[in-house]
C-alpha cells in the first residue's frame, strides 16, 4: 500500500518536513509495510524555501541583506538541487516579523534586501526563480527590489527618490540605464495568492496597509503615491499595471514584477504543486495525507491541503487532513476533495502545550486514523 504524505507546516510549531516525519512515524506504528513517499509543502508563503530545498537536496544560501528598515540582518533563500533556481521568500528580507509593532510604517519601509537575495542569486548564475511576495512589511511598489537592480528612480531636479513610498508621489523618470539585465533572461514565477489591483478601494494601501502600521490618513497618502507610481510604470513599459490582479500585492510588489522584471504570477500552490512534482508522486497511490496548523473554509482558496487535494480527486485517491485546529465551514471542504478532516488535539490542552507536543500528537493521531482506515479496508474486503 502506497501512501504519499504531502502536509504544509504547522506554524509556530513544525516544519512541513516535521510534520510529514511525524505521521510517518504514527503510520509506521502500525505497520512497516506501507510504501511511504514524503513530500512536504509550502503554498508560496513561509515554508516554501526548506519545503522545495529538502525535496530537490539542495541547500540554504545565507547572506547579509538589508531588512525594511535597511539594517544589516541574516538572510536566506533557497538553491535548488539543479543549482540554477533560487527560491525566495520576501519576508526573509523585507517581511513584517523583522519588525517590533512600533517600528512598522510602510511610508518609509523598503524592499532593497528583497533585491540583493535576488542579485546574489543572479551572481551564483541562477536562471530561474521562484519568489513568494506573501508577509511583507513594504508599500514601496517593489522600487528597493528594482534599486538593487540598477533601476533609478528619479524626480524632476533629475535627484533619486529617498527609499520606501514616501516619495513616490514625486517620481518623474525611471531610468534603466544600469539595469542589471540578467533578470530578463531568467524564468520568473512569483507566488502571488491576492487579486488585489495596485491602486483604489480594494488596492495595496487600502487592504493591507493596516497591518504594515498605517492609519487611514496614511492608507490615502500610500494609495495616492502608489497610483501616481503605477502611472509612470505604465508610460515607461507601455502596458497596463494598475489595474492588474495581483500587482497590488506585497505593497505593489506585484506591479514591479510585472512590468519591470517581466515575471508571471501564479497561485503559490500551484507553483509548489508543480516544482515537487506531486502528480507524478501520486501515481499507484492508495491513500494521501496533508494537512496545515488550521484547517476551516478558506482552506479552499489556495492553500496547501487544498492544492494537494485537488491533485489527488483527479487520481481517485482519499485524502485525510490532520490539523492544529478545525474552524468554520469545513463542511465545504468535503465536496472538493477531502474525505477525512481531523484534529491532533486527543485532550484539553493549551495552545502552548500543543505546540510543545506538536510532534507526538500528530504521530498519534496518524496513527489513529490509520488503524480505522485499515479495519474499514479489511472488513470490506
Amino acid at each position: 500500500m502506497k501512501i504519499v504524505i504531502a502536509p504544509d507546516s504547522f506554524k509556530g510549531s513544525l516544519t512541513a518536513l516535521e510534520v510529514a516525519s511525524a505521521i510517518e512515524e504514527g503510520l509506521n506504528k502500525y505497520s512497516k509495510d506501507f510504501i511511504i513517499e514524503k513530500v512536504p509543502m509550502a503554498d508560496g508563503g513561509e515554508g516554501t524555501v526548506e519545503s522545495l530545498v529538502s525535496l530537490t537536496n539542495g541547500e540554504i544560501i545565507n547572506i547579509k541583506v538589508k531588512d525594511p528598515l535597511m539594517r544589516e540582518i541574516n538572510g536566506f533563500y533557497g538553491l535548488l538541487g539543479d543549482k540554477k533556481t533560487a527560491v525566495i521568500e520576501m519576508a526573509a528580507a523585507s517581511g513584517l516579523p523583522l519588525l517590533k509593532l512600533d517600528e512598522r510604517n510602510p511610508l518609509i519601509t523598503s524592499t532593497y534586501g528583497t533585491g540583493q537575495l535576488i542579485k546574489d542569486a543572479l551572481d551564483r548564475g541562477c536562471k530561474n526563480f521562484i519568489i513568494g511576495i506573501g508577509g511583507s512589511a513594504t508599500n514601496d511598489g517593489g522600487t528597493g527590489m528594482l534599486k538593487v537592480l540598477g533601476v533609478k528612480f528619479l524626480n524632476k531636479d533629475n535627484k533619486e527618490l529617498q527609499d520606501g513610498a514616501v516619495e513616490l508621489n514625486q517620481l518623474y523618470k525611471i531610468d534603466m540605464t544600469n539595469f542589471d539585465k540578467r533578470i530578463l533572461e531568467c524564468n520568473i514565477k512569483v507566488a502571488c495568492d491576492v487579486e488585489n489591483p495596485l491602486c483604489g478601494e480594494n488596492g495595496a494601501s487600502f487592504i493591507f496597509g493596516a497591518q504594515k502600521g498605517a492609519d487611514k490618513e496614511m492608507m490615502k497618502v500610500l494609495d495616492e503615491n502608489l497610483h501616481h507610481y503605477g502611472e509612470v510604470l505604465e508610460n515607461t513599459f507601455n502596458m497596463d499595471v494598475i489595474d492588474v490582479p495581483g500587482a497590488g500585492a506585497a505593497g505593489g510588489m506585484g506591479a514591479a514584477c510585472i512590468a519591470v522584471i517581466k515575471a508571471k504570477l501564479e497561485r503559490g500552490i500551484d507553483i509548489i504543486v508543480q516544482e515537487s512534482k506531486l502528480s507524478e508522486k501520486l501515481e499507484n497511490c492508495d491513500l494521501v495525507f496533508t494537512g496545515e496548523g488550521r484547517i476551516d473554509y478558506q482552506t479552499k482558496f489556495g492553500k496547501t491541503p487544498f492544492g494537494v487535494a485537488s491533485e489527488a480527486r483527479k487520481k481517485n485517491i482519499p485524502v485525510i487532513a490532520l490539523a492544529g485546529t478545525i474552524g468554520e465551514g469545513t463542511d465545504t471542504l468535503y465536496e472538493v476533495g477531502f474525505d477525512g478532516i481531523f484534529s491532533i488535539i486527543d485532550k484539553p490542552m493549551t495552545l502552548d502545550d500543543a505546540i510543545e507536543n506538536g510532534s507526538e500528537l500528530v504521530k498519534e493521531a496518524a496513527y489513529r486514523i490509520i488503524n480505522l482506515y485499515m479495519t474499514h479496508e479489511r472488513k470490506s474486503k
